[in-house]
């Protein structure tokens, strides 16, 4: 009798401390999980702060170019600025294909990834 207690016992103990691994685990996983998305928004923060510092100067530059080119020094700007009006346009109206979806879709690959061992 005091054999099938003391084997319970350990079965018991076991089963806790698989409990408390499997805890862990999950936690660590989280873990992993949360980082991976947070270093891919980060990176993608920088590239995309780096991507703007392009777009400005270019603009600028293309504006300068075109006002030169037409002889009025506002229209260049206008045009520049009409462009990204359009831009901004298109991108609203589509912003559920282009942004929303693929946003989601990357996040949703990231956090259901598997583990190559």
């Amino acid at each position: 009798m005091n054999d099938t207690f003391e084997k319970i016992e350990g079965i018991t103990e076991h089963v806790r401390d698989y409990i408390a691994t499997r805890i862990e685990v999950v936690k660590l996983e989280i873990a992993e999980k949360t980082s991976l998305v947070m270093g891919n928004l980060i990176a993608g923060a920088v590239v995309a702060l780096l991507f703007l510092f392009v777009i400005v100067f270019g603009s600028l530059a293309g504006a300068w170019a075109l006002s030169d080119w037409i002889g009025k020094r506002y229209s260049g700007f206008l045009i520049v600025a009409g462009f990204y009006l359009l831009l901004a346009i298109i991108i609203w109206f589509a912003r559920a294909r282009l942004i929303r979806f693929p946003v989601m879709n990357a996040i949703i690959k990231l956090l259901h990834k598997k583990e190559d061992a």
